[in-house]
């Protein structure tokens, strides 16, 4: 069974913000595949869904985004997991507004909720799907993450949103070779003039 877990905080001040993207890009597949309310816990809820001929299991914490990694402990107490089999979806303040970018594994970069998974599973060997939230200096980077974006980032965020659940269904469908071909962007990064 494939799992994809979204990133987010629980409540409605945190809802739109930027760090919360990983929760609406689940909130997309359930309504695109007409999932089904599976569980509800303290720490998480889920949707099942059937998708490319194989089952699928959609996941939000409902623990605050450092400890993510706990509600998928619980998760675990349950269910059997394949890291191998699981695509965790979060914001990343380091890719430009609406970029995604896959890897079939790597580093947190930094993402508390990121590293708390990849604490709790003892292994950095799973696949992230990562949506651009832009990029601010250190000292601003938590109020950034969470408030809410505003004017055309709004609208490109949501476009990234439609864009990655694309990703989730290519990765589920043809693998994360492919869903990485076809949907990371290279960024370009700006040089300077002397």
């Amino acid at each position: 069974m494939a799992l994809v877990v979204g990133l987010g905080n629980p409540g409605a001040r945190y809802a739109g913000t930027r760090h919360n993207v990983g929760w609406r890009v689940v909130d997309r597949l359930v309504r695109r595949w007409d999932a089904r309310a599976d569980e509800r816990t303290a720490e998480y809820r889920t949707w099942a869904a059937g998708v490319a001929g194989r089952p699928v299991l959609l996941l939000q914490p409902l623990t605050f985004m450092n400890l993510s990694g706990h509600a998928l402990a619980v998760w675990r107490e349950r269910h059997a997991l394949d890291p191998a089999e699981m695509l965790v979806v979060a914001d990343d303040v380091y890719l430009p507004v609406g970029h995604l970018r896959l890897r079939a594994s790597g580093s947190s970069g930094g993402h508390r909720g990121l590293e708390d998974i990849e604490r709790v599973l003892g292994t950095r060997d799973y696949a992230r799907l990562r949506l651009g939230v832009g990029a601010v200096d250190s000292a601003a980077l938590r109020q950034h993450v969470l408030d809410e974006p505003g004017g055309e980032e709004v609208q490109a965020l949501e476009r990234a949103a439609d864009a990655a659940a694309d990703a989730v269904a290519c990765w589920l469908d043809e693998g994360i070779l492919a869903a990485m071909s076809r949907f990371n962007r290279r960024v370009r990064k700006e040089v300077s003039e002397p």
